[in-house]
Formats: C-alpha cells, structure tokens, sequence
C-alpha cells in the first residue's frame, strides 16, 4: 500500500502560518530548533551574538521570510531593539545559553553574574519586553530551555544548576499571567546534548555516553520537542516541565 504525502506545515503538529523567535540560532540547539521550524512553515526570526554563523544558519532555512538579527542579549539596548523589532510572534524559543562550570567555593562574583545574565535574566527580560510591546499573539507559545541539572546535584554546576531553576520556577507564575489570552508557557529539560559545548573532551565525553540508557541527545530531539510546543497539537499544555534525559540516572 502507498500512501499519500503529509504536509507537515499543514497539521496540527505544523507551524504553517507562525512566526517564531529563536534565541541562540546560530549553533547546536538553536540552529536545529530555527531550520525545524522553518521546515514545519514557520517564518522564523532567528538572533545570536555571531552574525557570520548567523547569516548561515538562516541560509540553511527552507522557505522565505526569515529573518537574522544579531544582539548580545545581555546588553539591554540591543534587547529592547530585538524586542522593537520583531513584529507580531506567535511563538518564542528561548535556546541562548552558557554552560557555566565551577565549583561553588571557587565561583567569583563575576562568574555567578555572568551565568545568571545569560541564562536567566535575558530571557526572562526579553518575554518581558516582548509582553510590554504586545508582540506576543494571542495563543503564542513561549519555551525556556532549562536543564536537568536543575533538578540534580552535579559537582562543580552549582550557579548553572541555579540559573536553570530559576527559570522554571518564573515559567509556572507566567504560565498562570498570560493563560488569560490563550498563550502559553513550558521548559525543556534536557540531559547532555551532543554539541562542541560537550565534546570538547573527548575522554570525558565518552565516559557519559554509557550512563544514558537511550543514548546521548541531539540538536534535532530538542528541536521536535519544540515543534510539538510551538504548535497547536499541545494548545492545553502550559506551566509544565519536560524532562529530556534519555533514562539517565544519578
């Protein structure tokens, strides 16, 4: 028996007709998240630091439309001007992020700073922005990407284990401010993902590998996570927590 093509952009699962911001584009998650959305009918605006891998990651987009804006999310000017400047969204990907490894007695003033800036306080601010201009569509869908490590203990990721967290815990009170207009709010929590962020080590990169029983994470497993969130399919799932950590355990 044959079958008919699916056109994935046309179904519930699809995104056909969405504009989608995606933070972090030009490398590992983001990337894979802004060219899945692409590929499901998103036009999608996608932002990071390097304009050069930006451009690119753009280019890799089927469809037309996109968008690349480059912006330090840590600085507030080039925040609000994203913000300014998107235009109406019906979904956010906030995928930016640092890693942030130190033991909590070594940790400086500088460091904690700088992780929480990255990881928490600039997506928190730009959904703030966003919400103040009323960029957001009615209906839009809003994803933080936290870690398991906020729900474990794991030597020497303290301040990132706190700054994944935190996130969660704004999300469920946001979920609850903006349910009133049908938008939505989750997080992802993924395990160990396989991007250079990881593999920098070779050694220490395989030593993981036998500790996850369905196999170290790719771009791509987060990516469709996110397509199901973004999209109508999961329209009554807000303020919840998906855990991405391949049966792992600690």
């Amino acid at each position: 028996m044959t079958y008919a093509p699916i056109d994935v952009a046309a179904t519930p699962y699809g995104l056909a007709g969405k504009t989608v911001l995606v933070t972090g584009a030009s490398s590992g998650i983001g990337r894979a998240v802004a060219v899945r959305c692409a590929e499901a009918g998103a036009r999608v605006i996608a932002t990071a630091r390097d304009a050069a891998r930006l451009d690119a990651a753009v280019a890799a987009m089927p469809g037309a439309g996109h968008r690349a804006i480059a912006a330090d999310l840590v600085d507030a000017k080039a925040l609000r001007e994203l913000a300014d400047g998107c235009g109406a969204l019906d979904g956010v990907v906030h995928s930016a992020g640092v890693r942030g490894l130190s033991p909590i007695r070594m940790a400086s003033e500088k460091f904690l700073r700088q992780v929480m800036q990255i990881n928490y306080e600039a997506p928190v601010l730009l959904t703030q922005r966003l919400l103040y201009k009323n960029a957001l569509q009615d209906r839009c869908s809003i994803i933080f990407m936290s870690s398991i490590a906020a729900h474990i203990g794991t030597v020497g990721v303290g301040i990132y284990s706190g700054s994944k967290a935190a996130l969660i815990g704004t999300m469920r009170c946001l979920a609850l401010e903006i349910a009133k207009r049908g938008m939505r709010a989750n997080c992802l929590c993924p395990g160990l993902v396989e991007t250079n962020l990881i593999t920098e080590d070779p050694g220490w990169f395989e030593g993981q590998k036998s500790r996850y029983p369905l196999g170290i994470g790719a771009p791509d497993d987060i990516a469709f996570a996110c397509l199901y969130l973004l999209s109508d399919a999961s329209r009554k799932l807000t303020g919840v927590e998906f855990s991405m950590d391949g049966g792992v355990t600690f």
